[in-house]
C-alpha cells in the first residue's frame, strides 16, 4: 500500500479543565485506522510522579510517539522538579530542534495542577484560555462544549465528562470509554 493510499490513524479526544482549584484530563479511548474501529479502551491520560510532584498528562497522535515524549518530559522534570512550564519550555525547544523529535506525531495536555498547558511539535507551549485545553480529532467539539458548560455550576470533572460525552456524540473518532485524572493545586 502506497503511503498515499494509507488511511491514517484517528481517534483521540483529550480535554483538560481548570476550575476552583482543580484540573482534570479526560481521555477517550478510542483508536481507529481510517474508517475502522481498532481498539476502544486504550489509555491516554497517565499521571506521572517524577521527583516526587505529581503531574497529570494526556496525548492525542501516534503512541508510541507519545509515550517517547512522556519519557522526555518525565527526564525533563526530574531535572527541574516543580517546575512544569520550564520543563515543558525545554521539551519543547528539544521537539523543534532534534532531528529525531521532530518526526514524533503527538500533541499533549500536562497539569501540575497549578498550570494547564498544550505542548505541540511545532515548538508551542500554550497556557489555554478559559482555562480549558482540547487536542485530537475531537478536540474542538470538547471545547466548545466545556466552553458553554464552564459557568455553571458544574465541578472541573463534571464539566470535563460532559464535553467529553458531547464530543463523542458529534466526532467518530470519539467514544465514551474515559480516562480521568484529577489534581488539585
Amino acid at each position: 500500500m502506497a503511503d498515499s493510499d494509507f488511511p491514517g490513524w484517528h481517534g483521540t479526544t483529550i480535554i483538560g479543565v481548570k476550575k476552583d482549584g482543580e484540573v482534570v484530563i479526560a481521555g477517550d479511548g478510542q483508536v481507529s485506522l481510517g474508517q475502522t474501529v481498532i481498539k476502544g479502551t486504550a489509555r491516554k491520560v497517565r499521571r506521572l510522579s517524577p521527583g516526587g510532584y505529581d503531574v497529570v498528562v494526556g496525548f492525542a497522535g501516534s503512541t508510541a510517539d507519545a509515550f517517547t515524549l512522556l519519557e522526555r518530559l518525565e527526564t525533563k522534570l526530574e531535572a527541574t522538579p516543580g517546575q512544569l512550564q520550564r520543563a515543558s519550555v525545554d521539551l519543547a525547544k528539544d521537539w523543534r530542534t532534534d532531528k529525531y523529535l521532530q518526526k514524533l506525531e503527538a500533541m499533549l495536555i500536562v497539569t501540575d495542577g497549578k498550570e494547564l498547558l498544550i505542548i505541540t511539535g511545532a515548538g508551542d507551549v500554550l497556557e489555554p484560555e478559559h482555562d480549558i485545553a482540547a487536542i485530537g480529532s475531537g478536540g474542538n467539539f470538547a471545547l466548545a462544549a466545556a466552553r458553554g458548560l464552564i459557568d455553571s455550576d458544574r465541578d472541573a470533572e463534571a464539566v470535563a465528562r460532559d464535553a467529553m460525552k458531547i464530543a463523542s456524540d458529534i466526532c467518530v473518532y470519539t467514544n465514551g470509554n474515559l480516562t480521568v485524572e484529577k489534581i488539585k493545586a
